[in-house]
This record gives C-alpha cells, structure tokens and sequence, in this order.
C-alpha cells in the first residue's frame, strides 16, 4: 500500500467553500460501499473519482477529494472493500487485515464500483475523470476504456504491467484504451521498473493513445504525501500536472 494512517496531500488548503462527507454507493451487484463526496459551492471543472491504494477508503483519499474541490472539481473517492467488510470504513486503523479482503477482490467487481462512483459523479456535469494511486493508478489506466466514457486519467504509480497477484496489466490491454492518460512515477520505485513504464508507453502508442508520462528522479513509490519533504519539488510539480490535465479535461474538444 503507498500510505499509512497518517498520510496528508502534499497540497495547501485554499479558502474556497466545499461541502463534503461520507456517503454510500450501491454496485451493480447491488453492493453498497463507502465513498466520501466533496463538492465545490460552484464547480468549475471536471469531476474526479479519486481510487484509493489497496488499503481502501482512508483519510489521505478524503482529504484529496476537498484539495480537489476546492479548485472546482466536484471529486468522489470511494473504498474497495464493499463486498467483505461492509459500507462503512469506521474502525479501519493499522489492525485492519487489509490483505485478508484485498484477496476477495475481483477485476469486475472494482469495475463495477468505480462505475458507480463515476455516474453519482455526473450529477454535477458532464465531464469526468479518474485520478488512482498504486493499485488504484493501475485501475485510474484501465479506466481509460471508452465503457467509463470519461475524459481522461491519471495514474500515480500504478504498475502498468504483469503484476503479481494481478494477471496482465494496462500495458496488455492498451487496445481497449482510448481516453488521454497521465502517468506519474517515481524513479527509485523499486516495484515499478522504467523497462515497465516504457512498455507501457510504447504499447499506448501503438494504439494511439494520447499519454504522457513524468517520472521523478530519485522519488519512491508513494512519494506524493506531505510527509515526504524531500520531494516537496516532486510533489509540487506533479500536482500542478494534474490540476493542468483536469482542466484540459474540462475544456471543450
């Protein structure tokens, strides 16, 4: 997982109105799982489902979610575990046996969650966009298939390729991709070898996606927390991508 109980975005609060809070969403299985909804007085922008890491729905994600929408974009994220441990994350600290429902997990399932996620998103406009972290960047780039019908995704360090206990990854799907795709990655991420993120990239192109992809010298996996002071410069440059990709997302094609 990229962050612990105490992990913080990496981004200044700004004084903008935002109304946010715990909601739940029901699957097309008809499972109900947690999300946290923030949303702009006047939202500006595309909105956002923000893809939580495999530990799930955490505090990092619901903090994100209002940085987000203090900018104008309405933004959701949402919990993975729906299915094993229920439509509440309340009492989820360090003991929660997160690999135990990491391994209940399916492909069709997050799928089908995150679609959810993406039309409760689409009552406050018509554009919308993924933005995941480590297994949820990897599910951010598989949402670039046109069944989301979203205007673009942002992946921070999601492993791109064959991956344990994964299968095949984007890179071996890129022919179902179609929307643009942010790529973000650490260069000292030892899980994410620069051969993979090249694939990646080659396999997009190929198939003529429109991507790009940063890699931070030096960075580790999960460098984007506030807690990693000595990639402030990372941190800071990568959130000024995203927020200039959402607002490419937004603008009229």
């Amino acid at each position: 997982m990229c962050y612990d109980a105490g992990a913080t975005p990496p981004i200044d609060p700004l004084a903008s109105p935002v109304a946010s809070g715990p909601l739940t969403l029901t699957s097309a299985d008809g499972t109900r799982f947690a999300a946290y909804l923030a949303v702009p007085e006047r939202p500006l922008g595309a909105g956002v489902v923000v893809i939580p890491d495999n530990r799930g729905l955490a505090p990092f994600y619901e903090s994100l979610a209002v940085r987000l929408a203090e900018h104008g974009h309405p933004a959701l994220a949402y919990d993975h575990f729906g299915r094993t441990a229920g439509a509440s994350t309340a009492g989820r600290g360090e003991g929660f046996p997160t690999m135990e429902h990491f391994a209940g997990l399916t492909r069709a399932g997050m799928q089908d969650d995150m679609s959810a996620a993406v039309d409760r998103l689409r009552e406050f406009g018509d554009t919308q966009t993924a933005l995941g972290f480590c297994m949820g960047g990897r599910l951010a780039f598989f949402a670039a298939d046109p069944r989301f019908g979203l205007a673009g995704v942002i992946g921070f360090y999601g492993h791109p390729g064959i991956a344990a206990p994964y299968g095949p990854g984007p890179t071996q799907h890129a022919g179902e991709l179609a929307a643009p795709i942010l790529g973000l990655f650490g260069g000292a991420d030892e899980g994410i070898p620069a051969s993979e993120v090249a694939a990646f990239g080659e396999a997009l192109a190929a198939n003529g996606v429109n991507h790009e992809f940063v890699t931070y010298p030096g960075a580790p996996h999960g460098f984007f927390d506030v807690g990693n002071g000595a990639h402030a410069e990372a941190c800071a440059d990568a959130w000024r991508r995203v927020l200039a990709f959402l607002g490419g997302a937004s603008s009229p094609s």
